[in-house]
């Protein structure tokens, strides 16, 4: 492995070598929302059944006011031993419920009946995708100025523009959440709204060099799959904004700069990326859970590494997953404690790099700029050639991360593994039909309600029986893009599948969900850090782009909706989790 040296803002562009340096990140100095024996007490005491409440509560006092009180309460409790009622009623003296930062807001451009719906044929769909369309509106969100005005009272991280979050226990601006919640916003015609979304995400990128994880400040060290690039096209593509995007792009390079300057890295002569955040500490939102993970530890070292690798995974969006779990001796069974996802190149980031380089091609030369053109384009080809040389699998027909640790690929399957169809990332017909082989005879495809995150029933969400939107999205659409007829054909059997699932949960709940249940009959997702959640931005994104893309063609499957739970939703769920 190679690394260092001085980078300059696009040195990638042109001179194709090798810079791994660690570039500082900006750190989350908050005493109260990131580090220091406040968070650790309160977050310790499990004074609410979620560490990410207390971290999105909002402070009554300036934050030296708040550590003063509890330095003064700490000396009262000598041994450290401050009760839990103790410290219930000092949060609930100095710190407001979450939720405070937001104002009632419904986006102005919001259409009771954009065209989309007119393109649906099953009317049981339309009138499903009309209550979608409804859901940007509860999942809108407007920053009060008061956080602007006092941003040290929050840890929200104020952004320009109202936003569209995913839902529940997600109650900010999520990274890669936000490329299918802008796609679903514009086959909406909610173009104000997601121009704003993007504007934030570039706003974010202008402050901190990258787009954080989400919109909190406890979230300044890492960051998610870089999507914005996409966002911006396709923004572009839907309003031909040229201006928009001349003035887009200089932000636009400068995240791509980050990622190789900071997430890049050089193995047998080949750069590829991965997840990396070299921050050795519990993450706040899931404090207790890492402390707990960590306990088993006997150095500061050890514990250090595994944060590390914690928040790696975090990044990577498949929070958490077998996908990252380090190989363990004969008879022991990995778990979340083995988790090494900083020691992984994915298939699926450096799909994704590629493809964002040629789409960065593809924008410069529009704009006038060959020479920046031809440099990602050389990216993009370097990046092919590695991703074949690493990754790709001839006798499997597939491409496979590859382990730093065992310098080989990791063989399980993962639908990230057929990413590189999704991005068009490579150099032969012959590797796609290869790759649809692999998925045909893979095991993956035969769960009626989705393709799941991996085969692996570890207990963790992205494994199985978990499918997920973003991921069913990107498989139909890599598949969609082949020529081959049977490619096509399993494309929209993927994407029937998919839309009956969703159908039939929302039949079920009136809800749309984070992830579902492959082997439920509209059986919402589990398993993981927390509940499944509700809203759900994404969700409904990838149903409203596959309902543009085969509208005439999806049914609903003929529900008599005599399946709908007559509970309240919150016991349906738990019924739900019993069955």
């Amino acid at each position: 492995m190679a690394g260092g040296g001085t980078c300059t803002a696009l040195w990638f562009l042109f001179g194709l070598v090798s810079c791994q340096q660690n570039m500082p990140l900006p750190p989350c100095d908050s005493e109260i929302y990131c580090t220091g024996q406040l968070l650790h007490h309160v977050q310790t005491a499990k004074l609410f059944n979620d560490d990410k409440h207390f971290v999105d509560m909002k402070l009554k006092e300036h934050p030296d006011v708040v550590l003063s009180a509890f330095q003064n309460l700490s000396q009262d409790w000598p041994s450290n031993a401050i009760p839990p009622s103790t410290l219930r009623d000092f949060v609930g003296l100095y710190f407001d419920k979450p939720g405070q930062e937001f104002e009632p807001w419904t986006p102005p451009d919001w259409k009771d009946n954009p065209k989309l719906l007119d393109r649906i044929e099953d009317p049981a769909l339309a009138g499903w995708a009309a209550k979608l369309n409804q859901l940007w509106k509860s999942l809108g969100r407007k920053i009060r100025q008061e956080v602007r005005d006092h941003p040290e009272l929050y840890s929200l991280i104020p952004t320009p523009h109202p936003l569209v979050v995913p839902g529940g226990r997600f109650r900010e601006l999520y990274y890669w959440d936000s490329y299918w919640v802008v796609n679903g916003l514009l086959l909406s015609e909610m173009t104000t709204t997601a121009r704003g979304m993007i504007q934030n995400l570039l706003y974010l990128v202008d402050r901190y060099g990258f787009v954080p994880n989400g919109g909190r400040v406890y979230y300044e060290r890492r960051s998610q799959p870089p999507f914005l690039t996409l966002m911006v096209e396709s923004y572009y593509q839907a309003t031909q904004d040229q201006a928009f995007l001349r003035g887009a792009l200089p932000t636009l390079d400068k995240e791509y700069s980050f990622w190789m300057q900071n997430r890049s890295l050089t193995l047998h002569n080949h750069t590829l990326n991965r997840h990396r955040v070299p921050v050795g500490s519990p993450r706040p939102e899931s404090y207790t859970d890492d402390l707990e993970l960590a306990e088993g530890l006997t150095t500061d070292l050890q514990k250090q590494l595994l944060w590390e690798e914690l928040k790696a995974g975090a990044e990577s969006g498949w929070d958490f997953s077998s996908r990252w779990y380090r190989a363990t001796p004969p008879g022991q069974t990995p778990s979340l404690g083995d988790t090494g996802a900083s020691q992984v190149l994915p298939v699926d980031l450096n799909a994704l790099l590629c493809r964002n380089e040629r789409t960065l091609a593809s924008f410069h030369r529009l704009l006038g700029d060959p020479e920046a053109a031809a440099g990602y384009e050389r990216a993009a080809a370097v990046r092919q050639r590695a991703m074949e040389a690493l990754m790709w699998d001839e006798r499997r027909g597939a491409w496979f991360d590859f382990s730093l640790l065992t310098n080989a690929t990791r063989t399980q399957f993962h639908p990230s593994n057929l990413a590189p169809l999704w991005a068009q990332c490579f150099s032969a017909p012959a590797m796609a039909e290869r790759a649809l082989l692999y998925l045909q005879e893979s095991g993956a495809l035969r769960f009626p309600n989705g393709v799941p995150a991996s085969l692996q029933d570890s207990g963790q969400q992205w494994d199985y029986p978990n499918a997920w939107p973003p991921l069913q999205h990107m498989l139909i659409e890599g598949l969609s893009k082949l020529p081959s007829d049977e490619a096509k054909k399993l494309a929209f059997d993927l994407a029937q599948n998919w839309i009956r699932t969703n159908w039939r949960a929302f039949d079920k709940y009136d809800a749309m969900f984070e992830k579902y249940d492959v082997n439920g009959d509209g059986k919402p997702g589990g398993g993981g850090e927390y509940d499944v959640q509700l809203g759900f931005g994404w969700t409904n994104g990838v149903v409203l782009q596959l309902l543009d893309l085969y509208g005439d063609r999806l049914t609903a499957g003929g529900l008599s909706g005599t399946t709908t739970c007559s509970l309240p939703l919150l016991l349906c769920l738990l019924l739900v989790t019993l069955q």
